[in-house]
């Protein structure tokens, strides 16, 4: 969960919650420390997370570098998927100026470890396992988009989806 009110809400791109998509190329294997080993099978997944602080999205730059290798230190859970080649990010949507992390993630489907990235509120995961039938109109990146529409407009921010390599502006 996102800590107190944090970044600046006069700028409106200086942060707010975002949900990395991942694409598992292939199964893996991922130990993600005190919630011990875990085998994910290939597919897309949903990181949320919030970047509200002083750096606003300049988190999720540090996701993209650790994600490409560029950076291997393991501070978050996310980073033990991302560390792994298998994964890369396609897509990122964010909710700019919105503090709505476990909101959001809990308008995705389960997770596939419980606690991941929860470690600090009661949510059970921030990692969902998102389905990718077209023939049921479950577009993983609709999916994300949703659950963040369904609670940004009324706390006053916007929704919008960036390129998973698309490093974020400078604030």
């Amino acid at each position: 969960m996102s800590g107190g009110a944090g970044g600046d809400r006069g700028d409106p791109d200086g942060g707010g919650t975002y949900t990395l998509l991942v694409e598992l190329s292939e199964p893996t294997t991922i130990e993600v420390g005190a919630l011990g080993e875990h085998r994910l099978p290939p597919g897309a997944y949903a990181y949320t997370g919030s970047a509200l602080g002083a750096g606003g999205f300049a988190r999720v730059d540090r996701h993209r570098r650790t994600a490409r290798g560029e950076h291997d230190v393991r501070h978050w859970h996310v980073d033990y998927l991302l560390g792994r080649d298998e994964a890369r990010i396609d897509r990122v949507v964010r909710s700019v100026g919105v503090d709505a992390e476990c909101a959001i993630a809990g308008g995705l489907p389960a997770g596939p470890v419980d606690g991941f990235g929860a470690s600090d509120c009661g949510c059970a995961s921030h990692l969902a396992a998102l389905d990718e039938d077209p023939e049921a109109g479950a577009d993983p990146a609709s999916q994300v988009r949703d659950a963040h529409a369904s609670v940004t407009p009324a706390r006053g921010g916007r929704v919008d989806v960036v390129a998973g390599d698309e490093p974020a502006r400078e604030e």
